[in-house]
């Protein structure tokens, strides 16, 4: 499909398409959106690196984040630049927050770029935008979106054992109720990690566990951690989804009188380093970001040296330090 293609289905002019792809400003509204309806019915991307291009071939590969404020995907984003790099390739990078409708924007407009490679390393996926990428000639990396299909590698991380190893080391301690402090909790991946918590404590009927969520962040972290202490003050532990918002929990703990983990217990997931130099240090659960990182240079990069799996399964491993503890009762707490 080409731009007069775009145009003759939108009825319009290909300039008024141009206008519309570059996001100018003298479009009517209806204008704009027959022509969006029609690039999207007809998979259309504009072939922005034509004129760069040597020989038909890219010397980029795109990658997308859902957050690249929180250091979990900072930290692959560098490891996957310094490898493309040492292969003489760039690294074209998007960051969607955790929106699907910027996600299937940043990817349209990444192949419209004609990269070599594509990886969305995020948590917002949209099925069908699966099945128009399986379709393209590239090979595209996800994270977490199930069974891998075609030229799509899929990384996945097994919440499930990280869950359990840090419930049970918990448990061993003595907690028995607890906390989890999430976000967006309507999105697949960040949701499971919520539901194989509570599918892990359900083997301990005497444990209780109470939810909340916010935005992915600090302050998302804080606030969360406060609407749970000020609905169950006699919580014992706190399991935060990630280790960025864990911080944010500890703000809060510290601003309410408590300490960590004498009165409460912490836990992030990621063991981004930021947990080794917070106070407490943070017990974590590690997914290696640069191993994440090495598998999208492999799986994109030109290379006779790497055989990637196209379905590759990391085993997270529980790092304890000392934002946790044994469990105060709730008299000794108050």
């Amino acid at each position: 499909m080409n731009l007069k293609d775009v145009a003759r289905h939108a009825r319009v002019s290909t300039a008024t398409v141009s206008r519309v792809l570059n996001n100018a400003a003298n479009v009517k509204n209806t204008t704009r959106a027959r022509v969006t309806k029609a690039v999207e019915k007809l998979k259309y991307h504009p072939n922005l690196h034509a004129r760069s291009l040597a020989g038909g071939k890219s010397r980029s590969i795109g990658v997308i984040f859902s957050n690249i404020e929180n250091p979990f995907f900072l930290d692959i984003y560098k490891v996957v630049e310094a490898g493309a790099h040492a292969e003489g390739y760039e690294v074209i990078m998007a960051n969607t927050d955790y929106r699907s409708e910027q996600l299937v924007a940043s990817i349209r407009l990444m192949i419209g770029r004609r990269v070599a490679g594509l990886a969305a390393i995020v948590s917002e996926m949209d099925p069908q935008l699966i099945d128009e990428l399986n379709g393209s000639s590239i090979p595209v990396v996800f994270y977490d979106v199930g069974a891998p299909r075609g030229n799509i590698t899929n990384i996945r991380v097994n919440y499930r054992r990280g869950m359990e190893t840090l419930t049970d080391y918990l448990y061993s301690l003595g907690h028995r109720r607890m906390g989890f402090v999430g976000h967006h909790a309507t999105l697949g991946p960040i949701r499971e990690r919520a539901n194989v918590l509570l599918e892990a404590v359900a083997r301990y009927p005497d444990v209780e566990v109470k939810t909340a969520a916010d935005m992915d962040g600090f302050e998302g972290g804080r606030r969360a951690t406060r609407t749970l202490l000020s609905a169950n003050p006699g919580l014992t532990a706190i399991v935060c989804v990630n280790d960025f918002m864990a911080v944010g929990a500890l703000r809060e703990i510290r601003e309410r009188g408590l300490r960590v983990p004498e009165d409460i217990s912490v836990t992030g997931f990621d063991n981004v380093k930021l947990a080794q130099f917070c106070y407490p240090a943070l017990t974590s659960v590690h997914i290696p970001r640069d191993q994440i990182g090495q598998i999208i240079c492999d799986s994109l990069l030109p290379s006779d040296r790497t055989t990637v799996e196209h379905d590759v399964v990391i085993d997270p491993e529980l790092v304890v330090r000392d934002s946790t503890g044994p469990a105060q009762s709730p008299k000794s707490q108050q």
